[in-house]
């Protein structure tokens, strides 16, 4: 990978076995990323970053205006999100198996062990917020192998700071970011459609666009609802 730099802005050049140019604008911080065919010199891939100039300026302007959330020391009067709500954390100390409670559509109550460090709250919610999400996921896959006319081997869900899902086309197999926890079921539903439709068509060209459309013509709402949430306070990077 190499880097070029056009109008004080520094774009990743990757190189690869393809046949058109892909052009993209990653959170947290718009960083911009051309991925070229082989046979293109740098002026050429500079000569098209120019010609979208204008597109890759707005879309780094959306990040730069975006709601960073600060960092997270698990303690009470903290917001967190779950399914797309904005909840207070309330902790709780006592001794007990630890657990997390929503409470009035307003609090998740974290109950852990007294002298509990930051870590292992943090544990405990996250490990809620992945039992969470892993039970919503086996429906949604099962609904859309059948109207997609795929079938995947294996899913997982982990914690991926540049994706929100990935699929692994040769073992038929789609991770999903464990932050979807937080996002709306619509969000998460469109991730899951959008990875399975990779086994249809492997890149995100005007065919993956068009079978999108045809499997899900509201995909555009749901991806631009997704961008629009609250960033993570952790550092992005590629």
């Amino acid at each position: 990978m190499n880097q070029i730099t056009v109008n004080n802005i520094d774009i990743d050049v990757v190189r690869k076995n393809i046949k058109n140019l892909h052009l993209a604008v990653y959170p947290p911080n718009g960083r911009v990323r051309i991925a070229t065919p082989l046979r293109l010199d740098d002026e050429a891939i500079r000569l098209f970053a120019i010609s979208k100039m204008s597109w890759i300026k707005k879309q780094i302007s959306k990040f730069d205006s975006q709601e960073r959330q600060l960092f997270r020391e698990y303690v009470s009067g903290e917001n967190h999100y779950f399914e797309g709500h904005r909840y207070l954390l309330n902790v709780i100390y006592q001794k007990g198996t630890p657990r997390v409670i929503i409470r009035n559509k307003t609090y998740l109550d974290l109950y852990v062990k007294p002298n509990s460090t930051r870590d292992q709250r943090e544990r405990v919610l996250t490990k809620w917020y992945r039992q969470e999400l892993k039970s919503k996921i086996p429906a949604l896959i099962e609904k859309w192998q059948e109207i997609i006319g795929v079938e995947i081997n294996d899913w997982e869900v982990k914690k991926m700071k540049t994706k929100w899902g990935t699929c692994k086309i040769e073992s038929r197999r789609i991770w999903l970011n464990l932050e979807l926890a937080k996002k709306t079921s619509h969000c998460l539903e469109y991730i899951i459609v959008h990875e399975l439709v990779h086994l249809l068509e492997r890149h995100h060209n005007d065919r993956f666009t068009s079978l999108m459309n045809k499997f899900l013509p509201t995909w555009r709402f749901s991806q631009k609802e997704l961008n629009q949430f609250v960033l993570s306070h952790e550092h992005w990077s590629y």
